[in-house]
């Protein structure tokens, strides 16, 4: 079955980001100490920023900057924490570089908030606006893309596709209730996230019925614990997992791809497109 592909055209201050012309790329920046593969990495502005502008050479088209690790067993960080790591790091690179369209990965309204008055452009909430029922209302008095990604505090699935439809619907419904328009909303099946090894194989079995629900998917498995499993090797050590499940996504639909590999990604991700895009693309020969 062809996939569903969504058009958007994501206009911004200093920039746009335009969906449905070719799979786009996030570019993951942790600046948080202990972070599962990058912790510690990139947690000083001026190394943020160059390894942001990095990724955009490489080829990343959005840069999602994180301030509190979402790994298994983590620590949450206090708003006034995050916004320490965050903000920074935000205008640093939005002064370096305003074209790059950022993206703020954070389950906090306020938050997400100032962050978007520092420069950001999108948000990636990992809790899908339930954590913090504000964030619909930030999202949409932004107006901005907001990514709603599947998380539950249980593995307690009748169905596991069905269930990941219906708890995503339960997202959608508050942020058009809160003011978000249709347009805006990104889905995300939450691979890693309240799902064992088995589950999330399943999950990404499933997503091609995702990509059905009216909205784009991002597909976000870089470096992931099943791939880790299914390999037996390091974090460090799985791009080429990392590029497979990638490859499958885009298949089935996936439009945003969000990575730490981003040169190496790249070329699987142009090849997938060469395929899916065919129709369009003008081949010189």
């Amino acid at each position: 079955m062809k996939p569903v592909i969504y058009r958007r055209n994501y206009r911004f201050k200093d920039n746009e980001l335009v969906l449905g012309d070719r799979t786009l790329i996030m570019g993951i920046l942790n600046v948080t100490p202990d972070s599962f593969s990058d912790g510690g990495l990139w947690n000083e502005p001026d190394r943020a920023v160059e390894h942001a502008l990095q990724m955009a050479a490489e080829g990343a088209d959005i840069i999602d900057i994180g301030g509190e690790s979402t790994r298994p067993g983590h620590q949450p960080v206090s708003m006034e924490e995050e916004l320490e790591r965050v903000l920074p790091v935000i205008e640093s690179i939005h002064r370096a570089a305003p074209h790059l369209v950022l993206s703020i990965d954070t389950y906090k309204a306020e938050v997400a908030r100032q962050a978007i008055q520092a420069g950001a452009h999108i948000i990636n909430d990992i809790w899908g606006g339930k954590a913090d029922r504000d964030m619909g209302a930030v999202a949409a008095e932004a107006g901005c893309p907001f990514i709603l990604m599947h998380n539950r505090h249980d593995r307690n699935y009748k169905d596991l596709a069905a269930d990941i439809s219906a708890d995503l619907k339960e997202s959608i419904d508050l942020a058009l209730a809160a003011g978000v328009k249709p347009e805006n909303i990104i889905l995300d099946p939450g691979i890693g996230f309240a799902k064992d090894y088995t589950e999330n194989l399943q999950a990404m079995m499933a997503l091609d019925s995702l990509t059905e629900l009216g909205y784009p998917v991002l597909l976000a498995t870089s470096r992931k614990k099943f791939i880790r499993t299914a390999l037996g090797l390091p974090a460090d050590d799985v791009v080429e997992g990392t590029a497979a499940t990638v490859a499958f996504g885009i298949a089935q639909g996936c439009q945003i791809v969000r990575v730490h590999d981003v040169s190496l990604i790249k070329r699987t991700v142009q090849m997938c497109d060469a395929m899916l895009y065919a129709a369009s693309l003008q081949v010189r020969k």
